[in-house]
């Protein structure tokens, strides 16, 4: 299995993106005196989040796809540095690996996964709440909304705005069928770490550290190590659909035709 998942990472870097293979951007949370999340027993956010990067980041690289992560070593990196630092890279994916929390009272009852892409309008209170804790650290609740609506507004003339929603859908189901998780949904919600992408960025939240058996499954690198397949496995499947789709445009816009046009083609002008 991990054989032909390395092939088709090869066939993916080679074929699609021959001018040197895909660039990811992997962002793991917090770091410095930002801990992020800290469990019962004390496992802490910002650590288990740089671990599963560095786990990623070698399962991409054993196919030549190009990774960068915002930090490689436990300091405090601003939230939009993070994105910035994607943005001036012309990353092809930008990945925020978060660990999840809940209030004291509801400790060890609720644990899963979760998986975010940016919208103004969060689709709930929880995911509210999410947002507002990780926008914490940048000494903000949310962007102004005027702001927000005009990256958005921006964002949503462009295919990587539309494909983040691809992305965190594609990730999501990786994650929930690899590690047999609780699924708690993609959602949507103001992250400063995901505004002003030029690409599509998603927020993984892979756990929860107030859950005390998940946090102990979480601290442990066997666990680490099948998250960042997993997660390696859901990137790859997006970039190998994307490539192919772009390939196909290019050979389009070459004067052929090509079978993306009932994909990319809007529904009113059909």
């Amino acid at each position: 299995m991990h054989r032909l998942f390395t092939l088709l990472l090869l066939a993916l870097s080679g074929a699609a993106w021959a001018d040197g293979g895909p660039v990811v951007v992997l962002d793991p949370g917090h770091g410095g005196p930002k801990t992020g999340a800290v469990s019962t027993s004390g496992e802490r956010e910002k650590e288990i989040a740089l671990e599963i990067a560095r786990k990623l980041k070698a399962e991409l690289e054993k196919a030549s796809v190009r990774v960068l992560l915002t930090r490689e070593s436990d300091k405090d990196v601003e939230l939009k540095e993070r994105i910035r630092l994607a943005n001036d890279a012309g990353a092809d994916l930008f990945v925020s690996i978060h660990l999840n929390s809940m209030p004291k009272r509801y400790w060890n009852r609720v644990r899963g996964i979760e998986t975010y892409f940016l919208s103004m309008e969060a689709t709930g209170e929880r995911a509210q709440q999410v947002a507002a804790l990780e926008n914490a650290e940048a000494g903000e609740q949310a962007a102004p909304t005027d702001d927000l609506a005009f990256i958005l507004n921006d964002l949503a003339q462009t295919q990587a705005h539309r494909d983040a929603s691809r992305l965190a859908y594609t990730v999501h189901q990786q994650l929930i069928a690899d590690l047999k998780a609780s699924d708690r949904g993609v959602h949507q919600a103001p992250f400063i770490v995901l505004m002003g992408a030029q690409m599509p960025a998603i927020l993984a939240e892979v756990g929860f550290l107030s859950h005390s058996a998940e946090a102990k499954q979480l601290r442990e690198e066997a666990h680490q190590e099948k998250i960042a397949g997993s997660l390696a496995r859901g990137i790859v499947t997006f970039l190998e659909k994307v490539g192919g789709r772009d390939h196909a445009l290019e050979v389009k816009g070459e004067g052929g035709e090509s079978e993306v046009d009932a994909l990319t083609e809007s529904p009113s002008a059909r």
